[in-house]
């Protein structure tokens, strides 16, 4: 049997600092190596922060001074992919020794993304995915992947891959990625709600896979302050109240969902469970119907601007 240690970390990013949120990164690594983890997931937009209830000041046809200055803000708080960020993260995955798949908001240019990274246990920096559909009011501060980032990565366990959020409710985008034969379906979220857990036991059904979703325990006090937020000032308040779950190819829940703060859930995966559930159900091969239903993907990288030289 194929049995491996994961853990899903459910913490909150330092508000508006990023070095002191990668050093919590790092020291969080070291935890889930020292629960025996050989993988950790970490939530949605963990380095550069997910701005649950800023607004940036933004009205429909107007933009104002206030609203840019949190957005300059919130772009010196991303990294760039590769960068010094990324070079530490990897390296605490080479003395834990174990696989990393993070969320971070990557800067490109002028844009930002909301990036999900991959490292493996000798620090390498495996792929990316960056969220092809950010969600309602997210379209204010990210800008859309492509299918150049549909990526998995190889484990001694199988495929692995990541759904960023709401993206897990693009049905064409999990087949696209149960194709690949993902065994290690990581699914960092900022979706905080009771029926997320129900989402998470839908796909690790649908795709006879492991789901290990992680989010963040956000209060006030570890919101920005150079950003006004629009649901409450108070310190104390829970802006994203967690909910992480592990959970097994045939929906078992294995670990949460855990809503009491910060915490690192951990549970061991038999690997087998995943081609035990594709004895009667394998969605992308003896139960689809290519006679009837084809998904065509588009994985080429969407250019705005393509330059050929002497």
């Amino acid at each position: 049997m194929k049995k491996i240690t994961a853990s899903v970390v459910q913490a909150s990013s330092v508000g508006g600092d990023t070095a002191a949120t990668v050093a919590k990164t790092v020291k969080l690594i070291a935890e889930c190596a020292h629960k025996g983890a050989q993988l950790a997931v970490f939530p949605e937009a963990f380095i550069g922060g997910y701005p649950k209830g800023a607004n940036f000041d933004i009205r429909i046809g107007m933009r104002t001074p206030e609203g840019r200055d949190e957005f300059a803000a919130y772009f010196n708080s991303a990294i760039d992919v590769p960068g010094p960020e990324t070079a530490t993260i990897g390296e605490a995955a080479r003395e834990a020794k174990l696989f990393v798949t993070i969320g971070v908001i990557e800067r490109a240019g002028g844009t930002l993304y909301c990036t999900v990274l991959f490292f493996g246990p000798d620090g390498s920096l495996l792929g990316k995915h960056r969220k092809l559909m950010p969600t309602a009011a997210e379209r204010l501060c990210w800008g859309f992947g492509d299918g150049s980032t549909l990526t998995s990565v190889d484990t001694p366990w199988g495929k692995m891959g990541a759904v960023i959020c709401w993206e897990n409710y693009m049905p064409l985008l999990r087949m696209a990625m149960y194709d690949k034969g993902i065994s290690l379906y990581c699914a960092p979220t900022a979706d905080d709600r009771d029926s997320w857990a129900s989402t998470m036991q839908h796909i690790a059904l649908e795709g006879r896979c492991f789901v290990l979703s992680a989010c963040q325990y956000l209060t006030g006090a570890d919101f920005p302050a150079s950003m006004k937020n629009r649901i409450s000032d108070d310190p104390d308040h829970v802006l994203m109240r967690g909910g992480s779950v592990i959970i097994s190819p045939l929906g078992e829940i294995l670990a949460g969902p855990d809503f009491s703060g910060e915490t690192i859930l951990t549970a061991t995966l038999d690997l087998d469970d995943v081609v035990r559930g594709k004895f009667d159900f394998d969605v992308a091969g003896h139960y689809a119907r290519a006679d009837v239903f084809k998904l065509q993907v588009d994985e080429r990288p969407q250019l705005p601007v393509s330059t050929t030289s002497a």
